[in-house]
C-alpha cells in the first residue's frame, strides 16, 4: 500500500512518540523522516531536557549502518497539552516512567486512538489499560539496538529494526492503515492477531540473559563460556517457559532450546542493558522482567527459585 492509500482510507494521522530514547529515536526517526513535513501526516515526539532542546532546535540526527540522515517532526514538546488529540500513540519510555508518561498524555487520547507500547515487558499493554480511560491498547515488541549519542543524536547499532504489533486474537483489518504507514516510511512491520506470542517469544530471551549478566557482571560470551552460567541461563529460560504455559501462551515446543541458541549468536562482548544500567548505577528494569516472573509465578502457583534468588541478589530484598 502506498501513502495515498493510507490517506484516503484512514485520513491524515497526527502519530506521537512518547520518549525519544534509542527505541523511540530509531522508529520515531522514520516515521519524522517520511512524515514530519508532509501534508499527509504529522509526528509529535515527547521529549525533555537537552535532547529537546537540540530537536528543536536543529533537528534529530538519526546514524544507523545504511548513513546519517537529519529529521524533524512536525512538533517536539515536553508539553502534550499544545499538541492536540492523537491517532496513533507509541510509548518507548522505560518501564518505571510508563504510568507517569500515559497520564501525561491521557487528555491527547480519543476513544479510537490506536496505542502501541514499544516496551520490553509482557505486562505493558494491562498497565497502560490500568491507566488510560480511552484509546485501544495493542501490543507491541521490537527488535533494535539504538541509544542516544548526544543530545539531538540517535545511533542505530544493529543492521535492522522490526516491529510486530496487534490486538490478542480477533481480526486485524481495521489495523491495516497503520500497518502501511509504517512500511511507507520504512519499518519493517508485521501485523498480527498473535501478539502474545510475539511478546513471549523475546520475553523468554531477553528476561533470562538480562537476569544471568546483571548477576554474574558478565557478558553473554562469557556466561556461556563458565558451566554455572549457561546452566543458570538454561534454569530461568525454563521458568519463564513453565509460567508462559501456564498462561496459555502458544509458544513452540523447542523454544527454550531456541531461546539458549541466541545467546551464542551474539558477539561475545555483548551486555544487555540492565546489566548496562546496573554497571553505572542507574534505575533498572528489573521489575519487568526477574520480578515480573517472581510475581507471576507466586499468583499461579508455579515455584520460581532461580528468577527469586536472581531478585533478590540483584535488589537486595529479604
Amino acid at each position: 500500500m502506498d501513502g495515498n492509500y493510507i490517506s484516503k482510507e484512514a485520513g491524515p494521522m497526527r502519530i506521537a512518540v512518547i520518549g525519544i530514547g534509542g527505541v523511540g529515536g530509531a522508529f520515531g526517526g522514520k516515521l519524522a523522516s517520511r512524515y514530519g513535513s508532509g501534508p499527509d501526516h504529522e509526528v509529535v515526539f515527547i521529549a525533555r531536557g537537552e535532547h529537546l532542546k537540540a530537536i528543536r532546535g536543529k533537528g534529530m540526527t538519526l546514524i544507523t549502518t545504511a548513513g546519517e540522515s537529519l529529521v524533524r517532526p512536525s512538533l517536539a514538546t515536553d508539553n502534550p497539552a499544545e499538541a492536540g488529540a492523537f491517532d496513533v500513540v507509541l510509548f518507548a519510555v522505560k518501564s518505571y516512567g510508563l504510568e507517569e508518561a500515559a497520564r501525561m498524555v491521557a487528555g491527547n487520547i480519543k476513544d479510537d486512538t490506536v496505542i502501541i507500547p514499544l516496551l520490553n515487558g509482557v505486562d505493558i499493554t494491562e498497565r497502560l489499560q490500568g491507566v488510560l480511560p480511552r484509546g485501544i491498547c495493542l501490543h507491541g515488541t521490537v527488535y533494535v539496538s539504538a541509544f542516544i549519542e548526544a543530545p539531538g543524536v540517535i545511533r542505530q547499532v544493529s543492521p535492522a529494526s522490526r516491529l510486530i504489533f496487534g490486538p490478542d486474537g480477533g481480526s486485524v483489518e481495521r489495523f491495516r492503515p497503520i500497518d502501511a504507514l509504517f512500511q511507507e516510511a520504512g519499518i519493517t512491520s508485521e501485523l498480527t492477531s498473535s501478539s502474545q506470542s510475539a511478546l513471549w517469544t523475546k520475553f523468554i530471551f531477553i528476561c533470562p540473559a538480562a537476569g544471568v549478566t546483571s548477576l554474574l557482571q558478565k557478558p553473554f560470551g562469557e556466561v556461556m563460556d563458565d558451566p554455572e552460567g549457561r546452566d543458570l541461563l538454561a534454569g530461568l529460560i525454563g521458568e519463564v517457559e513453565q509460567i508462559a504455559r501456564a498462561k496459555g501462551i502458544d509458544l513452540p515446543g523447542d523454544i527454550a532450546q531456541v531461546s539458549l541458541d541466541k545467546v551464542k549468536q551474539f558477539p561475545y562482548e555483548t551486555k544487555t542493558s540492565m546489566q548496562l544500567d546496573y554497571e553505572k548505577g542507574r534505575e533498572t528494569e528489573i521489575d519487568i522482567f526477574t520480578g515480573y516472573i517472581v510475581r507471576t509465578g507466586q499468583k499461579l502457583g508455579i515455584k520460581t527459585p532461580l528468577h527469586e534468588r536472581v531478585y533478590k541478589t540483584l535488589t537486595g530484598a529479604a
